[in-house]
Formats: structure tokens, sequence, C-alpha cells
């Protein structure tokens, strides 16, 4: 939807500009380096010229106008500097104060609050107007943010970027004319924060934040958030060695000043009483010699009497590229073990093998900022709102400021769902006949990007034939959508220039998942999604390294760079070592371990109890072994099980390279040490390997070197990391003639009675941020959804009932929340909580049959 601009001439000041037709006075005066003031403004969302600070004069008009919402015009004349412009701006502000409490002196907006420096700026010292107050009172009720009307100017940045950018429409002006206030629906508010963020007062205020320092206090660090796999840029601000906030800002290259309510609010598990500050040996403190010692001696111990294949590793999205790699190569080079694996396994890794084989892609075709210039979008079987915020913003781009069509397949009425012109909610177990329909559709309407398939897909006769075997009316009544619903859809993917495909864990970890994935591939293929600069296929994985921790060889199927194992010569002969034969996936150690084969695990920044399917098993197994050594960062039921605890370093504390759903590399930077004695996983592994192979311990420039040496998939990334430690890699290139058709399954699913799914919390990250209070507040320890229809059939009364569910592997219980979210015959209940542990219920696939009873 791109269109060419012509240019128009104007004098601002005595200065000739020329500017883009459309575009405003403030954009021209900005490309002279010409500064209007303003305090309504924000370049991201739309002008509202409220404030009126930015007045100008312009050559033949009779009054003052807004520079930030007046177009420019050919010819224009513009003054911004003059006597009478300054009497205005003074007079804007003095009226602005009316009613304006002066308690700077306790405002937790003082030292960089917009309208202190208006007000030094345009040399207003005093209140020369006054007025009845008629503000509303303090808003004290909602979670995490306070609200004080009579600080407010009503500028609306809150009200607009909650809108515009964020999507979420949570936040409105109550009341009329001065006795207007900034207000809240709480049912649709997201709590990213952002509207604290572009606050230019102080009356939104963050209160964990709240009366914690002055900003002239705080050590700022500019870095990556990694609790989602965007790694959002994010500024760590820290105080006696503690993470008091987060913030961003504007026009960062991958987030634009946006954050979530994790990257805001969810940092404060660095500052939990629960964190791991000393090593552990069987629940004592002890030094890191000792706890060290007792961990290579036994590793050593058990493989010398046992063989390597005695010994398991499971590693963590949590970690970087680089100790990630030291993981595997501790394991392979060291211990002889290719027993390795991670939670990525029962989704993201099934995905990236079919991504790989069909398109020789591991992750997304394209960048991220493409999603948004996309002329239509799919989301399926994802929640980019839960899973990767910033995914969900460049939807919101595309969709609202762009006229992007959005088409939306779910199980679930997520928050996309309704803004979508085309809402597809299928049934589980459709996903793969689903996709085959749209794609066999795209084709027989004649709307196929044909240019595209003659060009790279080497059997596009075999790929059409295969579409054109789809059966559209098995496929509707399979997945519950009308035709009609599946034609328009079609449409709105077909017609248009560009195409996004995003999906998520609901898809990749769903009992066909890699028949699904291939399915959405055709569809990417057809319509165009993988054609031209913008749009792509994205995978919106949540963790937030997942992408490097595959990457780095974390799976017995692949050594770095996504190797085959079976061809990792010259890693051998750079180990110099021999490559151990075999290698079991996370189902496989389990029943090693269960069968007693496996008598060490090794868990780096995992939690099988909480995060894996079947976590009741991963527990009565662990139980068994002779060594259960745990590195993580927060003490939990896990820690209390293990042998050796040993206290590792969050991503704010430590230094390395993470690689997003893009293939984007950064570069962490450490904003605070660790607390007490805990170390930065990196030194934690090359101490250890080191203790164990009887070889030098690593630095992390070395393992860099190294890595980039033996994969070539980093190139010279990680060594010319860019401004602020971002750098990106190529987008996706195909090969004329390389590209794979997919005839994945067709299988209809079987009709149930009650499904669950398992899923992410929208204000979780992990089981990481379960441990902050302010994301804790918002979510207590996790809800089961019910449909009001399933609730009335089990006899639940209301909120907080409990319900008893029991599936394939086990059962739990929790309390319920009733909501037309899920659909009848479909339970919803999120993993990040210990205390719920819904995974307790799963076992193959995220999504399965169960009963359901009254607790």
């Amino acid at each position: 939807m791109s269109q060419s601009h012509s240019l128009i001439n104007l004098k601002i000041d005595g200065k000739d500009v020329q500017i883009a037709t459309g575009a405003t006075i403030l954009e021209a005066a900005e490309k002279l380096g010409i500064r209007i003031p303003t305090l309504c403004y924000l370049q991201k969302i739309s002008p509202t010229g409220a404030c009126r600070i930015c007045v100008v004069e312009v050559a033949g008009a009779d009054k003052t106008m807004t520079a930030c919402n007046t177009r420019a015009v050919d010819g224009m004349e513009i003054t911004t500097q003059s006597e009478k412009l300054s009497v205005i701006r003074r007079q804007v502000v003095e009226l602005l104060l009316v009613n304006h409490p002066l308690d700077c002196p306790v405002c937790d907006a003082g030292g960089e609050c917009d309208l202190q420096d208006i007000c030094y700026s345009q040399d207003v010292t005093s209140q020369p107007f006054a007025a009845e107050d008629v503000n509303a009172p303090t808003i004290d009720h909602w979670p995490l943010i306070q609200q004080v009307p009579n600080r407010c100017i009503m500028c609306e940045k809150c009200v607009k970027v909650c809108h515009e950018v964020i999507g979420s429409n949570a936040l409105f002006v109550n009341e009329k004319g001065d006795k207007a206030f900034i207000d809240k629906d709480l049912a649709k508010c997201e709590f990213c924060g952002n509207c604290v963020q572009v606050c230019p007062t102080g009356t939104m205020i963050s209160k964990p934040f709240k009366f914690k320092a002055r900003p002239w206090e705080l050590r700022r660090t500019a870095s990556v958030c990694t609790l989602c796999s965007a790694q959002c840029q994010a500024d760590y601000h820290s105080k006696r060695g503690q993470v008091l906030r987060v913030t961003a800002e504007d026009g960062t290259t991958v987030n634009d000043g946006n954050l979530c309510v994790g990257g805001f609010f969810g940092h404060g598990y660095l500052n939990s009483a629960q964190r791991l500050t000393t090593p552990l040996v069987g629940g004592q403190a002890v030094s890191w010699e000792s706890a060290l010692g007792r961990v290579a001696g036994e590793l050593a111990r058990l493989r010398d009497g046992f063989g390597g294949q005695s010994l398991a590793g499971l590693a963590s999205g949590r970690l970087t590229n680089e100790e990630n790699y030291l993981l595997q190569k501790l394991f392979r080079g060291a211990l002889a073990s290719n027993n390795l694996d991670s939670e990525a396994r029962f989704g993201l890794l099934r995905a990236v093998k079919v991504l790989r084989e069909q398109l020789g892609l591991t992750a997304a075709s394209n960048h991220l900022d493409r999603i948004g210039k996309a002329e239509a979008i799919l989301v399926f079987g994802a929640d980019p709102t839960a899973e990767v915020p910033a995914v969900d913003w460049q939807v919101q781009l595309a969709h609202r400021k762009r006229d992007a069509r959005l088409v939306v397949a779910n199980l679930r009425r997520i928050k996309l769902a309704g803004q979508a012109e085309t809402f597809l909610q299928y049934r589980p177990g459709s996903e793969a006949l689903l996709a085959g329909a749209l794609a066999k559709l795209i084709v027989a309407k004649g709307l196929a990007d044909t240019a595209y398939l003659s060009q790279f897909v080497g059997n596009q006769e075999e790929l059409l034939t295969y579409l054109a075997s789809v059966d559209l009316d098995l496929a509707c009544a399979a997945a519950g959508v009308e035709r009609a619903l599946l034609e328009e859809a079609a449409d709105h993917l077909g017609q248009a220039g560009s195409v996004t495909v995003l999906f998520g864990r609901d898809l990749m970890q769903c009992a066909g998942a890699e028949s699904a994935v291939a399915g959405l591939i055709n569809l990417a293929l057809v319509s165009g999604a993988l054609h031209g600069d913008c749009g792509g296929l994205f995978p919106v994985e949540e963790k937030g390294n997942a992408f490097g921790l595959l990457d780095a060889g974390i799976c017995p199927e692949y050594l770095p760079g996504f190797v085959d194992y079976a061809a990792g010569d010259r890693f051998a002969k750079a180990w110099h070592t021999s490559l151990p034969e075999g290698g079991l996936d996370a189902a496989g150690i389990l029943a090693g371990i269960e069968a007693g084969r496996i008598r060490a695990l090794y868990l780096a920044g995992c939690n099988p109890l909480v995060n894996f399917p079947d976590s009741g098993r991963w527990h009565k197994a662990m139980e068994k072994l002779e060594l259960l050594v745990v590195q993580d960062i927060l003490a939990s039921e896990l820690t209390a099980m293990a042998h050796v605890v040993l206290p590792g370093a969050a991503g704010a504390e430590k230094r390395g390279s993470v690689t997003a759903l893009d293939g984007r590399v950064s570069q962490l930077a450490k904003a605070v040490d660790p607390p007490g004695q805990a170390r930065p996983d990196l030194t934690i592994l090359a101490d250890l390997f080191g203790a164990v192979s009887g070889k030098p311990a690593p630095s992390e420039t070395a393992l860099r070197s190294e890595l980039i040496e033996l994969t070539g998939s980093y190139s010279d990334l990680c060594q010319t990391l860019g401004q602020r430690g971002v750098c990106w890699k190529e987008p996706y290139r195909p090969v004329p003639g390389s590209l794979k058709g997919a005839t994945p399954s067709l299988t209809a699913p079987a009709t149930l009675e009650l499904q669950l799914l398992v899923g992410k919390s929208p204000f979780q990250f992990g089981t990481t941020t379960t441990f902050c209070p302010a994301t804790s507040e918002l979510t207590g320890d996790g809800a089961i959804l019910v449909n009001p229809r399933d609730a009335a059939t089990l006899g639940v009364a209301g909120d907080g009932a409990r319900l008893k569910v029991t599936g394939p592997a086990g059962a739990f219980t929790g309390p319920v929340t009733i909501t037309e979210q899920v659909p009848p015959g479909l339970l919803f209940a999120p993993y990040n909580f210990a205390v719920l542990n819904a995974q307790r219920a799963v076992a193959g696939s995220n999504c399965v049959p169960v009963t359901a009873a009254r607790a």
C-alpha cells in the first residue's frame, strides 16, 4: 500500500525546506533542525493539538496555528519564534497550571517532567490564573498504576498510545470540559506501562517504582529485555545494585520505545527474596570451590564408571548463545554425552525442523518490522499479545495505521480476534486441514503468487495437485468454520500485495504440529508471504533466547549452526575429541532416568516440574537420580530436590549475545551484579568445563569466536554489533527452484466432549516473573478459563470456584474464571504457575481430552 509523495517547498524562519505533501509544519521544522516546543506531541501517535504550545505564525493567516497537526502547504512562510508567540506560549502554560498542584518535591515525575521543562523554557514562574478545583480525586484502585487527575494536562498521549500503538483501548476520556479526566476499562488493560512512559507529567505513576528513587540517582544501562523472543531494546535503571525500573526510548530499532507488562513491570524477580545467593550442596551453603568440585567429581565418576550416556543435560532460553554453546561443548566434548535437550523440543524445534526441511529457514523469514508493512496478516494458532507483544504492536501498526487486512485463526477468542476482519475459530486438531483449505481457495480463485511459485518451488505441480485434493467441505466441518468465512479469509490473503503469516505456541505444540506448520508453509508460498521485502513467515516463540538455544546446538539432532549431528567432523577436530554416539531427547532422557540408565541430570535454567508436559512424571523420575544439579536464579521446589544448587545470573546481571525470532543478534549489557555469591552462568560453566576436561576455562570472547568459526551462521555479527549492541542478519533469500511444497496429513480430528489447552498467561513470562510482586498482583497463582455453558454443566457457581481437571498424564486443581474467551468444550489453563501446574495433565501435545469436576 505504499505510495509516492510529491514534494512541496516552504520557508521556516527564513530558511527554505522541501518536504513530502501531507507532512506537518512540525515535521518540516524538524528537518531544518528548528525546535518548536511541544507537550502533547508524540511521533508514534496521531497529533492531537491539545496543549497548543507549538503555535506558530503563518504569513497571510489571521491567527496562529499549531505546528504538530497543521499540514504544510506549498509556498508557506512560517515564523516559529517571536514576541507574540512567546506571550501566547507563556499564557498557554499558565492556563495549564490552573488547579495543577505545585507538588514537585513529592511528585514521582520530578526531574523528568516535560511540564517542568516547558515552564522553565517559557519562563513561567507563577500561577496568575485561578479557578474552582473540579478535578476528580486520585485514582488508587487500579493495579500497578496510580492516576492523579489534578496533575493531568489532557494531552491524551496515554489514550492514543493505548489505542493506536498497543491496541488495547483501555484508556478513555471521562466527563467533559474542565471536569474531564482519563479513566480506564480495567478488563481491557494490558498493564504494559506505556501510559506511564509517555505521560509528560506525574499523572500516570508506576506504583512499584513510586518513591523508590529520583531519576538523577539512577544509573541507566542500555540493554535488551530477554523475557520473550522479540528482545526489545530497554534501559535498566539501578540504584545501589538493584534494578528499580525499566524504560525504553522512542525511536529504538525494535520496539520504538514501547514495553509490555513483562518489560515494564516484570523485573521484580531480580530483587526477590527467593533469589539464590550461594552454592548449596545437600541444602547447605558451601563455597564455589566445594560445589563445583562436587559436581565435576560426580560427573567424571559417572562418566568413567557408566559411560557418557549415563549423563544428561537440559538447557534454557534464559541462557545466552555463548552459555548454551559452552554447555553443549561440555557435554559432548568433555562428558562424552549427547543427551541434550530443552523445552523447545515440545514446540519450536518441531516447527523449525519443518521450516528447515521445506524452506531452509531456522527462524523468521524477515525482520520483525516487516510485519507492520504487510497488506494482509494471518495470525494462526498464536496469541501475540501474550506470547510476543512486540509482534502484536506490529500487527496494530499494519492494521490500524496502514489499513492491512487482518485474519485470525485460533481456538480461543484472543484480543486480535475482536479486531480482525475475519475470525476463524477452529477446533483442536484441524489446523493442517484449515491451512490447506485456505491455500486451496487462494489457488482456485486465481490469486496465487504464481510467478514466485514458478521461480522458486521445484515441485510446483506436486504442490498444486496436493492442494487440489483438499476437501473444502471436510475441512469446514472438521474445523467448525463456515465456508463463507473461509472464502472471505482467502480473499483477504490472496488479494494483498504482501502477506504476513504468524504462528505460535497453540499451533507449534499441538498434536499435529509438523503437519500444521507444513500446511502454513504451503499457504505462505501460494499467498506470497515469502515474496518481497514486506511480510514474511514468523514463528512466534515466547521464550527469550529459544532461537539462540537451538542455534547453539542444544538438541541431540543438531550441532551448533544446525549442522546435522552425523556431519560433525569439524567440531570433533576443533574440540580434539570424538563425538559421542547416539543421543537422547527430552522424552528419552525421562525414560532413561526412570529405567536407571541416566544417573545424573544437569538443569541449566530449566524447570521440568512446571514447564514440561507430564510434569508429575518428571518429578517422580528425578527423585531416582544419583546427581541432580540445578543451575538457576530462584529457589523453588526444584532447587529443594537438587543435590547441588549453583546460583546463576539473570539477563540484566551478565553479558553475552542473544538471538531474536527474526535472527537479530543483540548484546546484553550488565546493569547490576548478581546477588550475593551468584555468578554469571558462563563463569559457572567455564569453571566446570575446566575442572572436568583439564583444559583452561574458556572466555566469552574465545567462545564467541569459536562459535562463529565453526558454524558460520553468525558470520561476524557478534563481533560487529552496532548501536546499542544490535545487529541484523540478512533476510530470507531463497534459491530459485530450491523450495519444496509439503504434503501434510489431512486427517480430520475426532469429536471430543471436553479438551484442555495449556498456554501462556498474558501477564507472566515463563515461571520467572511469577516471582515478581507486580505481575503476580495481576494473576495470583493462575486460573482455569471455562465457558459459561461448561460452567453450568459442571456445576461451577462462579469465578473462584475450584475445578479438578484430569488428563492423560494426571490431574491438577485450580480456581476458575468464567469467560466467553474460550468456546464450549475447551478449557484453558496457563502453564506458568507452579501452584496450578497445569502441565501435570498433558502429555504429547498442549491440547488433550480431559474430564473435569468440582473440587
